[in-house]
Order: structure tokens, then sequence, then C-alpha cells
């Protein structure tokens, strides 16, 4: 029989979740959001697995990829992540994750979009005014999750978003929630996630300061009034995640889980990542991989691979090192690098 708490739990989600992607609708195209750094996937591990990673989210990255598993931690953990993109472009992540026992767990978060110094150009200096500028965009996020029953999890997060180019900057606030549900049905656990759902975005600040003549018809009148450009809002890169996985055990006590998520996000088509994952030597060396966007016209991405080191011989401490690559058409093959301690 079904706890009626799980039952109720999952149908506000769903509705939650029904309710959200009807909203989200009418946006289909590319580029039409704004902090699209919130998109790229966090944690090599989870990469590997071409993001197919919700249903299960047991170790500190699940902070970006469903809240609700950091309720399945019983140790402290830290994490932290290394992604070189195209064009000079590095993402860095941090996250710790604090159990707190009956009272759930509770986790912090920090991402880091970094596009380096630049050279400010005109058109009368193409090559440079000798003057330099920067670009970012940052995250900070702070996580609860509890177990509702021992096979039903729930989490949230909440986040404070920041992009900057220059001498403007725009701001933002963003909650996730998700579930994770370990179904009777062969062991199968079944996931959900909503993430980025808040305000929009809009850019303010001194670059956008203009002198404006409010009537150029007129002769004597200020013809140079200081003003600011009013920038479009746009709305946070809002998706809906549902998971399924499995763990299959093999030749005493190996381990091959296989993973399947499918995607919804405002700002584009649907499309569906599948990935794997083998243990081997008693959870010691772990092989990955993934595919990414299948379904998804005109995808960019693809084949994802990867491989990671659990050692846990340092007394009360846990280290685990893992590597990801991951294949896209034009832009050119990245790099992902994490570490995760446990203690």
């Amino acid at each position: 029989m079904f706890n009626k708490k799980i039952i109720l739990a999952i149908i506000i989600s769903f509705a939650l979740a029904g309710y959200i992607t009807t909203e989200a609708k009418e946006v289909k195209k590319t580029g039409t959001t704004a902090a699209k750094f919130l998109s790229i996937g966090i944690g090599p591990r989870a990469n590997a697995m071409g993001g197919a990673f919700t249903s299960i989210s047991n170790d500190a990255s699940a902070l970006y990829w469903n809240p609700a598993g950091i309720a399945l931690l019983d140790r402290y953990e830290g994490i932290f992540t290394y992604t070189s993109l195209f064009a000079d472009i590095n993402l860095n992540y941090v996250g710790v994750v604090l159990p707190a026992g009956d009272f759930g767990s509770f986790g912090f978060a920090v991402t880091v979009l970094d596009f380096g110094e630049m050279d400010v150009t005109t058109e009368y200096f193409p090559d440079g005014t000798g003057e330099k500028f920067t670009a970012g965009s940052y995250a900070f996020g702070l996580t609860y999750a509890r177990q509702i029953t021992e096979d039903f999890l729930v989490g949230m997060n909440i986040k404070y978003i920041r992009e900057n180019i220059f001498n403007s900057s725009a701001d933002g606030f963003s909650f996730d929630i998700g579930t994770i549900f370990n179904t009777p049905f062969y062991g199968i656990r079944f996931s959900s996630s909503i993430t980025n759902y808040g305000t929009k975005m809009q850019m303010q600040g001194d670059d956008l300061l203009v002198r404006y003549d409010p009537d150029p018809t007129r002769q004597g009148n200020n013809e140079t009034i200081d003003s600011y450009l009013s920038t479009d809002k746009f709305e946070l890169p809002l998706r809906l995640q549902i998971g399924l996985s499995k763990d299959f055990n093999f030749l005493d006590n190996q381990r091959f889980t296989l993973a399947v998520d499918a995607v919804h996000p405002n700002d584009n088509s649907q499309w569906v990542n599948i990935g794997g994952e083998v243990a081997l030597l008693d959870e010691l060396v772990m092989l990955r991989a993934g595919y990414k966007t299948l379904g998804l016209e005109d995808s960019q991405e693809g084949l994802t691979l990867g491989a990671g080191l659990n050692y846990g011989g340092l007394g009360f401490i846990k280290i685990s090192v893992d590597y990801a690559y991951q294949e896209y058409e034009y832009l050119g093959n990245t790099h992902s690098f994490g570490v995760r301690l446990a203690f």
C-alpha cells in the first residue's frame, strides 16, 4: 500500500510541474532566456552520464541536479568541479552538504562562470583602447531536503543569481524543487525536478547612461539630458526533468546503473538524456558513458564519457576524483574535472 503522504506529494509535484510547463509553452526559441549558464551541467559524474542524473543524485552534485538527493547523504560532503568550455570560458562550482539527522540535510553552493579579462574596443580603436573589462555569471544557492518516508525524498533550492558585464549587471532569484521515489517495481527509482523558476532579469548600470534630447524639433531646450536606456526583461531557463534509473548487480557485487531523463525546457524543444555507470572493485573504479539531447532537432551535443576513482583509505575521509568528456558539434569538446570529499 502506498503511504498517503507519498501520494499527496507526488500529486503536488506533478500539479506544480503541469502549471509551470503550461505557462512556459509560449516560449520555445533558443536565446530567449537570461542566465543561461544555469543550464550547464554540474559535476563530471553526472555529465559523463549524459545528464541523466536526477533519479540517481546521491552525492553533493545533487545540489544542482535534484535537491532531494542530498537527503540520502549521512556524512558531510563537499564538491569542487572545474569545466573548461569553449572560447577560454571556465565554469567553477563549489558545494557543501551538511546532514542533520532527523531534521533533514542542508546545503550551500556557489556557481561561477568566468569569461576572463577582455580589451575595450571602439569604432575608433578597434585594436583596443588600453582599458580592460570583465564579465561573469554567478549563482548562490541554499538547499534543504528531507526524507518524508524511507522511500520518498523532497528537496528545495533557493538561489540568488547575478550576471555582470563591464559596469552593468542583472539580478534575480529562483527556486528549484525535486523529488525522488524508490518505487516498489523492480527497484526502479523515479524522480521529478523543476529548476530555475523565479524572477525575470533586466540589465541595468552605468553603461546604459546616454545623453538624450526629449524634443529634437525644438530649439533652446536642453539637448543633453542624462538618461538611462531601459532594457528588456528575460525569463530564467526554466526546466522540468523527469528521470528513471535502476541498479543491476553482477559478478560479486559489481554494479551497473542505467538512467534515462526526459527534459522539457522553456527555451527549446524537449529531449531525452541517457547514461550508464559501471562500478568495479567494490565501488573503487567507475566507468561512465551517455548521450545527451536525443530527439532534439539540430542538437549540438552528443556522446559523453568519463571515469572516476573512489578512495576511502584516508581514515575518516573518503575522496572521489572524477573526469568527464562531452562532445559538441561546432564549438569544440569540453572537459570536466571534479573532487568530492566525504567525512
